[in-house]
């Protein structure tokens, strides 16, 4: 198993470019199965999520199409065989996003066997407003030895007005699902307190390339009216937002000077007012808010800062675990209240591992912040803990040892390497080559 080992201390300095969102990639992708022509994406990231992703849609019938060793992460995929239509347990428990696969399939198949899926440790995360919202429209659902198995009578669904509204909050990957379902849905659906995430922008501009009728994406109500049959299209992956707030974060802590090109502020601005009471500074050019030019500097001196986590566009609990990494050197108390995972804070007690002074009450975190970090070995938790951890350790004193960096391949692209690029001292090991 691999780990990183980071030499804290250095300041990052130079310019990258923000790969295409993982959040988005993988439901665009799924978004292949409600045709039986070729769907290209462009900018898709190379993770493991996605290689699994790919994993599944080939069992179920939909491949790659073009060469693996093509242009740099553009994706083809073809669903031609219709009669595979069970994602199995042993793809499905590797990432949450496998769920996204049920409301396509039902859609264009009439049926769909979804296993449970799994994903990272960070909290509850039911998927009863995925199958309230496909029982709204006509399907009938079952649950049997861990799989969900949902059929539409008739084989097609049917428009309904319903509501997507949970106890944390809209469910990004339950309106997803519902989207899909949907366009192929016989007559007017409309989606009620809908997820208003720049990823669901990004999963209805391909599914209106593809002939679907879509409007109010991005507002709390989506309208859809269903066709008879969707089309191929092609599609450029929104900028990773979260990959985005990462490295401005990494910026912040190691007082350095970083460029993001490609970077998506138009969808960070929640972000970017906490990070600016901090005392990180920013300059955004171009003409694309979406694909602007920013770069991100930041005072020596770090303010405390209250932060709660919400539904876009407030703070998104993607970047809670990099921003408290940046809190622990605040001069001051900073609080981070966690209103969509209350539990995902196991990151808490590594971070204090290295110095930094950390209580926890419920869903909220005081950080008192502390003049040094110190190198410490430390384990990950989740994909974005890990990013947390890492971040730390590029300020720390010393050596760090983040254990688990599976969780970072995930849903980071050559991590070590671009950071190594930024001037980090930043390297991948063996766990048994520094024990």
């Amino acid at each position: 198993m691999d780990v990183f080992v980071v030499e804290g201390g250095r300041r990052l300095d130079g310019s990258i470019r923000i790969f295409g969102a993982k959040n988005a990639a993988l439901p665009l992708m799924t978004a292949a199965l409600l045709t039986d022509q070729p769907v290209t994406f462009r900018d898709v990231p190379r993770l493991d999520d996605v290689d699994n992703m790919m994993r599944l849609l080939a069992e179920l019938g939909c491949h790659r199409v073009n060469e693996a060793d093509g242009p740099s992460g553009k994706i083809v995929l073809h669903a031609g065989d219709r009669t595979r239509s069970h994602a199995r347990y042993d793809i499905v428990r590797t990432m949450r996003a496998s769920i996204s696969v049920l409301g396509p399939m039902l859609a264009r198949r009439g049926e769909a066997r979804v296993s449970m899926p799994g994903g990272c440790t960070i909290g509850d995360r039911p998927v009863d407003l995925h199958l309230r919202g496909l029982r709204a429209l006509g399907a009938d659902i079952q649950l049997a030895h861990g799989d969900i198995i949902a059929r539409a009578p008739g084989g097609r669904l049917k428009g309904a007005r319903l509501f997507l509204g949970g106890t944390f909050g809209p469910t990004v990957l339950g309106t997803a699902n519902i989207l899909c379902a949907a366009t192929l849905a016989r007559g007017e659906t409309v989606i009620e307190s809908a997820a208003c995430e720049p990823e669901i922008v990004d999963l209805a501009a391909l599914l209106t390339r593809m002939g679907a009728k879509i409007e109010g994406a991005g507002s709390p109500r989506i309208i859809v009216q269903g066709v008879e049959s969707l089309g191929g299209a092609e599609h450029t992956v929104m900028p990773d937002r979260i990959e985005a707030g990462t490295f401005m974060c990494a910026a912040a802590i190691t007082n350095g000077d970083i460029v993001l090109e490609n970077c998506p502020a138009d969808a960070l601005m929640c972000v970017m007012d906490r990070l600016e009471a901090v005392g990180v500074r920013f300059e955004v050019t171009g003409n694309d808010p979406l694909r602007a030019r920013c770069r991100v500097t930041s005072s020596r001196v770090l303010q405390p800062v209250e932060v709660t986590t919400q539904p876009h566009p407030g703070f998104p609990t993607d970047l809670q675990a990099q921003l408290m990494a940046l809190l622990t050197l605040a001069d001051g108390n900073s609080v981070i209240t966690e209103k969509i995972f209350p539990d995902r804070f196991l990151h808490v007690a590594e971070l204090a591992r290295m110095g930094a002074r950390l209580h926890r009450q419920g869903a909220t975190v005081v950080i008192s912040g502390v003049r040094r970090l110190v190198g410490a070995p430390v384990m990950a938790s989740d994909l974005r803990a890990s990013a947390g951890l890492v971040l730390a350790g590029l300020a720390a004193e010393g050596t760090t040892i983040v254990n688990r960096v599976y969780h970072i391949d995930r849903g980071y692209e050559q991590f070590e390497t671009r950071l190594a690029s930024l001037g980090a001292r930043i390297v991948r090991r063996d766990e048994k080559d520094v024990q």
